[in-house]
């Protein structure tokens, strides 16, 4: 009788300070402000039975989450600005400081929307480097330590 390969999950934390602003806010985040983000990067997939091959055992090598977490997400918005394209009045300030590290977002940078733009982004990255063999199924942003969106595969 054949046995179904075990599916497992791994995760890789991350962390990254951005600022930002939600302007139409009726609070404090209304203002400028920055966060200490961490992100968690979960993939699923079977243990690799690759006897006398770095990989075997594992689902993924964590070096490997953190790689491609950090060319994607963490570089470009480590110390970043995260403005939404709608806010023009700061987009268009942030364009005049020369050299300025602005990122502008389709959305409106809550967590939410945040944790939802790191999953498009690093779903079809993933994909593209390991395949049907594994899936990214969730995303979870730290937006302070008491704070956080999540977004799973569906």
């Amino acid at each position: 009788m054949a046995t179904t390969p075990e599916v497992i999950s791994v995760t890789r934390r991350l962390e990254f300070d951005s600022g930002h602003r939600i302007p139409n806010h009726d609070g404090q985040c209304r203002h400028l402000h920055g966060h200490r983000y961490a992100i968690e990067v979960t993939l699923t997939g079977a243990i690799a039975d690759h006897p006398g091959q770095a990989d075997d055992g594992m689902v993924l090598d964590f070096g490997d989450i953190k790689r491609l977490t950090n060319q994607y997400i963490v570089e470009p918005w480590d110390h970043a600005f995260l403005v939404a394209k709608e806010d023009i009045g700061l987009v268009d300030f942030l364009g005049s400081i020369p050299d300025h590290k602005t990122v502008v977002m389709e959305q409106v940078p809550t967590v939410e929307n945040l944790a939802s733009a790191a999953f498009k982004i690093l779903q079809p990255v993933f994909q593209k480097a390991f395949g049907a063999r594994l899936v990214l199924s969730s995303i979870r942003l730290y937006e302070t330590p008491n704070c956080w969106a999540d977004v799973s595969h569906s």
